[in-house]
């Protein structure tokens, strides 16, 4: 959890150097490599079934793909907190993506803990004349991440349970950066190839690479299997938590009682949303939603 929480600070840092897309391609690129290799030595590359093809191609779609165009530019317009808050909201949204398309039932707990969650992100954006003190166009871009990390949701949960997290994400991240090296080409690698760097520029993005898109997975996976998906994946609420401690200390974000009152609800009410009431495979896809980051 401290690995993606510190991930949204990493970006901020990096994004002083490189733009979002270089970014995003690199971290893609560094983490397939790290992941390959880790596959190599536990021996965990898996045969990908027939049909399943189609599905790991819509979901590398939506995430790291889409989802990452909507989180990366929506981070250069908010602070990093705002955008952990935001993204935090992810299981709610799943949750509601689920009871639609799956018919899944919800507690009246899940209700109140979809609309807590959602009160909170007024307060916690709201300024003290009631109205918006961030900015609307970094909020839309995190909205737009948010609603694809669901659609991600949905299709993962029909991968889960026949391939391990890390081959998932693994196979996700080469169609992203294959999705992505077209946009770098034609967008960034002009700029890129013309700047001069130090190798001290290029750590925020191995740190994304290596602690964000494939330590933490790892290390979630092996808690999985130790402690179950339904206890490891209450540990992701305190993402924000860590994202906004991390920020005051090492980039200077500053939190009023205002922010750290709406903080507080959102978790809440996202904990509250995700109280029993689910089948297994769509908590297992919901524990994955959004961690790429």
């Amino acid at each position: 959890m401290i690995f993606w929480a510190f991930s949204f600070i990493w970006f901020k840092i990096a994004n002083k150097t490189f733009q979002p897309i270089t970014i995003v391609f690199l971290r893609l690129l560094f983490s397939v490599i790290l992941l390959t290799l880790y596959l190599i030595l536990a021996k965990g590359f898996m045969k990908i079934r027939k049909g399943d093809l189609r599905l790991f191609l819509t979901l590398a779609l939506f995430e790291p793909f889409l989802y990452f165009l909507g989180e990366s530019f929506g981070l250069t317009y908010v602070s990093a907190t705002v955008c952990s808050v935001m993204i935090s909201i992810i299981p709610v949204f799943a949750t509601i993506g689920a009871w639609l398309i799956f018919k899944e039932k919800m507690r009246k707990i899940n209700y109140a803990g979809i609309v807590l969650s959602f009160i909170g992100i007024l307060v916690f954006l709201l300024n003290t004349e009631g109205s918006i003190s961030y900015n609307l166009k970094g909020l839309a871009l995190l909205l737009f991440a948010v609603l694809s990390a669901v659609g991600y949701n949905l299709i993962l949960s029909r991968l889960v349970g026949r391939y391990t997290p890390v081959y998932i994400v693994n196979v996700q991240n080469v169609i992203g950066a294959t999705l992505f090296l077209p946009l770098f080409m034609i967008v960034d690698f002009k700029s890129f190839i013309h700047q001069s760097y130090t190798p001290e520029l290029f750590l925020p993005v191995l740190a994304l690479a290596a602690f964000a898109s494939s330590g933490a997975f790892v290390l979630f996976a092996y808690s999985v299997s130790k402690i179950g998906i339904l206890k490891a994946n209450a540990f992701t609420n305190f993402i924000p938590l860590f994202t906004a401690l991390f920020s005051f200390i090492l980039i200077g974000d500053r939190l009023t009682f205002q922010n750290i009152l709406g903080m507080f609800l959102v978790i809440a009410g996202i904990l509250m949303a995700q109280v029993n009431g689910r089948i297994k495979r769509v908590d297992e896809a919901m524990a994955l939603t959004g961690k790429t980051a």
